[in-house]
């Protein structure tokens, strides 16, 4: 039976100008999913409904604009803010905080005419690449329940699976977008360095996280990045923005519509933590690899395997420096400390144990690295590589207390993305595949500013594939 759910974002968007269903409507469809569904998800931590119907009526009344996403629902992740709404950023030492100002992402989506049902589940600080908080549930990935949507984004990656919300934008550090949108069988694109405005990564420590869409095809990526990157009032958003490939007329959706273009693609299944860990990609993973070769070879692209390898260098002792130091800056003190999960409490020791000596050698070396990688990877187009190196891992995999051994396994599931927000590249994963029922995805990695290309090309495999046909079984 046809349900709203079942129409993409842009489907959806089409439906509310022609006037075929209202705000409202949609609205109340998805928070009637989010009450029914989500306690076996665990994709909200916060559901705001009065805000979001009053949103909507508001709307509805006013009348359709040409605003880019008017009338679409969605949701914060929670670690922005949203002025009136608590913000958990998934831990307890933040007590729910209300802020009075909303972050410069929500503001950018309100502009842009969304309606947002709540805020979804990240981990601690958003610190590790999956989902599990001492403040509520294991976010699930609705594919398989006892294995976890990943993360930081998993809450938005778990909603948009199941059928709770058409899409929503995520922030990735290093991979906290493509993780989740892998492990959920979801379309996860990571902008480049500065492209989205209000989270551009270019003020964030190394450069690093920056905001992006998770979404079920192509176009709505598309759709939904436009939104975000879109020139508006607020003039302080826009200062660091990237010019568009042709000029401020373009648009990321036309270029995921259309999906044109024949490019040259190199392929590597190495990763810059593979002289400090034992890293193996899962053979089903290997076997979603070939199948996108197959197809991206079969519509015309030069793809030539195994053409480039990912530097390594002091990438691990670097990269993990930046991830100490960044969690040195959580403002918790004292007493304060016993309310940090295990894990952050002891990222927020090391963290600020280390030397300005220490962090200043990291940074630098990160630097270096980041001209290594795009040198190496300017000859092609895209670099395909697992986004992933292993299955969705199950829900306690990881140990919630040894610092060291989390970060071991958080480096063997996810090899494959943390090097690309060090080079500020644009990246996307892409669902080519099902094991045993769980999805399988591949990475693609753009040359700087080229989301356009990773989008044409994503598109081109989704026309194949079809994987916007797979659905789990809460839809």
């Amino acid at each position: 039976m046809f349900e709203l759910h079942h129409l993409s974002a842009q489907e959806q968007y089409d439906w509310l100008r022609r006037r075929e269903v209202t705000p409202r409507e949609l609205v109340d469809h998805y928070l009637e999913r989010i009450e029914r569904i989500d306690p076996g998800v665990g994709a909200f931590v916060t559901v705001t409904a009065d805000a979001a119907r009053e949103r909507a009526d508001a709307l509805g009344a006013a009348g359709s604009t040409t605003a880019p996403l008017w009338g679409l629902p969605l949701a914060d992740k929670d670690l922005t803010d949203r002025a009136g709404v608590p913000t958990w950023s998934g831990s307890r030492f933040s007590r729910g905080r209300i802020p009075a100002h909303s972050a410069g992402v929500v503001e950018a989506v309100d502009e842009a005419g969304a309606i947002s049902l709540g805020k979804t589940a990240t981990p601690e600080f958003g610190m590790t690449s999956y989902t599990e908080t001492l403040i509520g549930p294991p976010t699930r990935n609705p594919y398989d329940v006892a294995a976890n949507a990943g993360g930081s984004s998993g809450g938005a990656a778990a909603a948009v699976a199941a059928g709770l919300l058409p899409f929503a934008p995520g922030s990735d550090g290093g991979g906290s977008i493509r993780i989740p949108a892998a492990a959920t069988g979801l379309v996860g694109l990571k902008p480049s360095r500065g492209r989205v405005p209000s989270q551009s990564g270019i003020t964030s420590l190394g450069g690093l996280a920056v905001g992006g869409p998770i979404s079920r095809n192509c176009a709505d990526a598309g759709m939904l990045l436009d939104a975000l990157v879109a020139p508006d009032s607020a003039a302080p958003r826009d200062q660091y923005a990237l010019r568009a490939p042709s000029g401020d007329s373009f648009s990321f959706l036309a270029a995921a519509v259309r999906g044109e273009g024949r490019f040259r693609i190199a392929t590597t299944t190495t990763s810059p933590w593979d002289d400090a860990y034992d890293v193996r990609v899962d053979p089903a993973v290997l076997a979603a690899l070939d199948l996108a070769m197959d197809h991206l070879a079969a519509v015309g692209h030069e793809v030539e395997p195994d053409a480039v390898r990912v530097p390594v260098g002091e990438y691990a002792t670097h990269f993990r420096t930046l991830w100490q130091a960044g969690a040195a800056t959580i403002p918790a003190e004292g007493d304060d400390l016993d309310l940090l999960e295990p894990l952050t409490r002891w990222l927020v020791e090391r963290g600020r144990a280390l030397s300005a000596r220490d962090l200043a050698t990291a940074l630098a070396g990160l630097t270096a690295y980041e001209r290594t990688v795009i040198a190496d990877f300017a000859p092609y187009d895209a670099v395909l590589t697992p986004t992933v190196a292993l299955l969705p891992r199950p829900n306690g995999w990881y140990d919630a207390v040894d610092g060291e051994r989390n970060f071991e396994q958080q480096c063997l599931y996810a090899p494959f993305t943390s090097f690309v927000n060090v080079a500020g590249l644009p990246a996307i994963t892409l669902p080519v595949a099902e094991h045993d029922g769980v999805p399988v995805g591949v990475q693609l990695v753009g040359r700087p500013g080229r989301e356009d290309v990773l989008l044409a090309i994503g598109a081109q495999l989704e026309r194949r594939l079809k994987w916007q046909r797979r659905h789990p079984p809460q839809w």
